[in-house]
């Protein structure tokens, strides 16, 4: 008996040294925190399915409240959202007390995110090991500061994001187009009602309204063979039936689409890739990662090209349906060549102008001011979707091989790309100009 107490005691004993001897888990730098933040949610988007507009903004809430949090590490960088559309004043930390500002921004990050998408679960098991970490390595009251801090700015973000005209528009009737020549309607394989048809009315973050930088009308309907509106899918037309490979592999790279079907005999399933607002949030992580920025401009990046995401998806959506133009595919099957189908599978809302064109001119313009206007990189932020990469000698390039892509792929006419493109400039400007920022 007294051997089995002896060994009892012994057994407690090693257990107690053997936790006090656990080794913290590494603190990851402020920045590192925030990219990991990004991948995260872009891995819950990606999951949900979340159409490219709504995915803009869940990039575009969270990223804000993530930066008005980061933001007091460094006291040169100033509040964004006191300078956007109806906000309000953020908090601000006590005086004289002890904060991690990048735990802070994560659980702002993560307040907005669990009431903007549906996979709350996932995201919960990933914040857990993130708090472990901040647990082990901060005071009890730092810790427990830091992330009311964060809970706070993020309330204070999730009430504007009430008030946008997203919960709104919830529930409103499907919008299948009209049969009238020129005018959209619902296109093959799938024939799917258009996507998010009142996103022109949300309430944008920086713009003044969406039609701020609305772009003159696109040709109108004619059957004159000479007429610029059956030059343009004739040329659409032609293009696709003779692409070079290089033309096919930048069509595919851009593609974005979030919820590709695909259809085998009598089955059908649905691939699911990043959306073209994500592929640019991947682009701006890289541009971080290369220049080795710290966490507030790190943060900032972010914001920044998020806001103009969003608004440039309000603008370019605005105009979408204010036409209601109808796609390549429904003039060429019509007029041309009734089992034409395009490279790249139609997305299902209208024509002008090219959404990815103007999202991605947007983005371009933004990351161009942050990080300068000849900055190379490898864009490998599609690699682990569709096992592909590309080199850019500069965002703008990059965007403009966005915008060609669309016309590549059979989805756009090139006037759309280009219309698209040159709005997505406009808005980016815009943004830069009013938020008083400088390189």
């Amino acid at each position: 008996m007294r051997y089995f107490k002896l060994l009892a005691v012994l057994t407690g004993i090693l257990f107690v040294a053997s936790c006090s001897n656990k080794q913290k888990v590494k603190l990851l730098s402020d920045a590192d925190v925030l990219h990991n933040n990004e991948d995260q949610l872009t891995q819950v988007i990606i999951y949900d399915v979340f159409t490219p507009p709504v995915a803009s903004r869940i990039y575009g809430y969270t990223a804000l409240a993530s930066y008005e949090a980061m933001r007091y590490a460094d006291p040169k960088y100033n509040s964004i959202i006191t300078q956007l559309n109806g906000f309000g004043k953020p908090p601000e930390p006590q005086k004289g007390k002890e904060y991690n500002f990048a735990l802070a921004a994560t659980k702002a990050f993560f307040t907005v995110a669990h009431k903007i998408t549906f996979s709350i679960d996932t995201l919960k098991k990933y914040e857990n090991k993130v708090f472990a970490m901040y647990k082990d390595n901060l005071d009890d009251s730092t810790y427990a500061r830091s992330v009311d801090f964060g809970e706070k700015i993020g309330k204070l973000v999730l009430k504007r994001a009430m008030v946008d005209n997203y919960p709104q528009t919830r529930g409103k009737p499907k919008y299948l187009g009209e049969n009238s020549p020129a005018k959209w309607r619902p296109t093959p394989p799938d024939y799917m009602d258009g996507v998010e048809f009142c996103w022109g009315t949300m309430k944008s973050f920086a713009i003044d309204s969406s039609g701020q930088f609305s772009p003159p009308p696109p040709p109108p309907y004619s059957e004159d063979k000479n007429s610029v509106y059956v030059k343009q899918y004739t040329d659409v037309y032609n293009t696709t039936k003779g692409l070079t490979k290089e033309q096919i592999v930048v069509a595919k790279f851009w593609d974005d689409n979030p919820f590709v079907i695909q259809h085998n005999g009598h089955l059908m399933f649905a691939d699911k890739k990043i959306t073209p607002g994500g592929h640019w949030i991947g682009i701006t992580a890289i541009a971080c990662k290369k220049t080795n920025a710290n966490g507030v401009k790190t943060a900032q990046a972010y914001a920044l090209t998020s806001i103009a995401l969003y608004d440039a998806f309000i603008c370019c959506w605005e105009v979408k349906y204010k036409y209601s133009y109808a796609r390549p595919v429904t003039n060429i099957n019509e007029k041309l060549d009734h089992n034409w189908l395009p490279l790249l599978q139609t997305p299902p809302f209208p024509e002008y102008t090219a959404g990815h064109s103007t999202i991605s001119a947007a983005a371009a313009g933004t990351l161009t001011h942050l990080f300068g206007d000849n900055f190379e990189f490898q864009d490998t932020s599609d690699l682990r979707y569709i096992g592909m990469q590309r080199h850019f000698k500069s965002f703008k390039l990059a965007a403009e091989e966005t915008a060609m892509s669309r016309y590549y792929g059979g989805i756009h006419y090139l006037n759309s790309s280009l219309m698209g493109a040159n709005q997505g400039k406009q808005i980016a400007e815009f943004i830069w100009e009013k938020l008083k920022l400088t390189n």
